[in-house]
């Protein structure tokens, strides 16, 4: 095996896939019918391959997000395989364009490969190089309950939990609040008390509505977290939210690299956070960001991406949730092993990604 001193980069391949999904899911903003996915690989000159993958949200964003991944290969062509040392450089080299949105997915991506290089040259899982051990992780179900008519979701309610989670997530964002009450009621019933319900607005709401639906949510009970009732970059209306709710407010998957997260926390702007591994910074901005939640006292879960985000959570001082979808099962060899509602790290060395060649051929742009 190659010693990691002597990892340095080759290329850094980009291939766009649109992976079906089992469920498809409709939220306030919109709908999700496929994965939108860029599979990278981290070319090494010792033969080891870092991989990772972004998700463009839309099929039309993935070529811009490969053409900055292409550009950021050109500038890191013969460095080490060192991921705070590439950090650095690529925030230096955009920072007058600015490290947000799609330049901070394509270095998030590129980042989360070159730690799977690193922890392949040492043999050892990703979770052990950070300095943890693989272990179970709690998880809900995310795969389903989008926007759908009532009989519908309460059918999908049951399904999720039947595969043996313990707390599921429902989207609320309907023109009507008392859509939004009768959605909640039906999925309640459907669950019972026994499992965790957590809701999500994907941003739909004004201040003055979140309010009067988180005043409903509270009246009701039995609802782990209101996620994202209001524009995420609105610190201050969250604060106020905050503060008037009961049920706990949680933001966090829109932060856009770890600074972007002290400033919410700075403003009382949320009682959990919920960072996503592609806008965070991958796996340097999450530990940046883990260190900002112990520091705080707030629990912190994970946003899509669980093949990577367990390793992390395993590692989170204050590890709360992790987000499970299957959205890139259809494309792996191994997806991630489930039980009890728990995700299991694997033993692999690396984050544990490996395509299916014939599946990722199948579904490439």
């Amino acid at each position: 095996m190659p010693q990691p001193a002597k990892l340095r980069i080759r290329a850094i391949d980009a291939r766009p896939v649109l992976v079906p999904i089992k469920r498809p899911l409709a939220t306030s903003t919109g709908a999700v019918t496929a994965a939108p996915l860029l599979l990278l690989d981290l070319q090494t000159t010792s033969g080891v391959v870092g991989r990772s993958y972004l998700f463009g949200i839309g099929r039309a964003h993935l070529a811009p997000i490969a053409k900055l991944v292409q550009a950021m290969a050109e500038m890191l062509r013969g460095d080490a395989v060192a991921p705070i040392a590439i950090e650095k450089k690529l925030r230096a080299r955009y920072t007058l364009l600015g490290v947000h949105n799609i330049v901070l997915f394509a270095m998030s991506g590129i980042d989360m490969a070159a730690w799977d290089a690193l922890a392949q040259a040492m043999q050892q899982p990703l979770v052990r190089l950070l300095g943890g051990a693989p272990r179970p992780v709690l998880a809900y179900n995310s795969k389903g309950l989008g926007i759908m008519p009532l009989k519908e979701l309460a059918k999908e309610a049951e399904e999720l939990v039947a595969e043996g989670f313990g707390a599921v997530k429902l989207r609320l964002g309907r023109l009507q609040a008392r859509d939004d009450l009768a959605a909640l009621r039906a999925v309640k019933k459907a669950i019972g008390p026994d499992v965790t319900l957590m809701v999500d607005f994907n941003q739909a709401l004004t201040v003055a509505q979140a309010l009067e639906r988180g005043r409903m949510i509270d009246a009701e009970g039995g609802v782990h977290w209101i996620e994202e009732p209001v524009r995420a970059d609105d610190f201050a209306g969250n604060a106020r939210i905050a503060r008037e709710i009961a049920t706990p407010i949680q933001i966090g998957e829109n932060f856009m690299g770890p600074e972007q997260m002290a400033q919410a926390l700075a403003a009382g702007a949320c009682d959990y956070v919920m960072p996503d591994a592609q806008r965070i910074g991958g796996v340097t901005g999450w530990m940046r960001a883990a260190a900002l939640a112990q520091g705080a006292g707030v629990e912190m879960s994970s946003h899509l991406f669980p093949e990577v985000s367990c390793h992390l959570l395993a590692v989170t001082p204050t590890c709360h949730w992790l987000e499970y979808v299957d959205w890139a099962d259809a494309i792996l060899e191994e997806p991630l092993p489930l039980k009890d509602g728990r995700v299991l790290i694997p033993e692999r060395p690396g984050i544990g990604v490996h395509w299916d060649e014939k599946a990722v051929k199948r579904f490439l742009l």
